[in-house]
């Protein structure tokens, strides 16, 4: 399976439990890997037989900067449904970065990264 990568995509969204988190927001950053055939696309240098990744960046973030949830776990699932409902990508393995978090301790970076695959 072929893969285009897209990474950095930074949207400023609300998701978290704390209330803060809800009503201040912050930075997420996400990358997604989308697996598919390019193959055809190849062949026909035709856009439409692949996977538009500029328009596949606008609607990660718009998930992102949308509907709040608490957890990444629900963002990352949100994010991942959202690649798949493109008709060329296979699978896509979404990670999310929150850098931000509210955590007591020096960190770099808070992730989570899934793996889903079209049933």
């Amino acid at each position: 399976m072929d893969r285009i990568t897209l990474r950095g995509l930074r949207a400023k969204g609300f998701h978290g439990v704390l209330p803060r988190e809800r009503a201040e927001g912050q930075l997420f950053v996400v990358d997604v890997v989308l697996g598919l055939d390019t193959r055809p696309a190849a062949a026909s240098d035709d856009l439409a037989r692949t996977v538009d990744y500029g328009a596949v960046a606008e609607e990660v973030t718009a998930v992102v900067s949308g509907r709040p949830c608490d957890l990444l776990e629900t963002l990352a699932q949100r994010i991942a449904d959202q690649c798949l409902s493109h008709g060329a990508v296979r699978e896509a393995e979404v990670t999310v970065h929150k850098p931000q978090a509210p955590i007591t301790v020096p960190f770099d970076d808070v992730t989570i990264t899934i793996k889903r695959s079209r049933a």
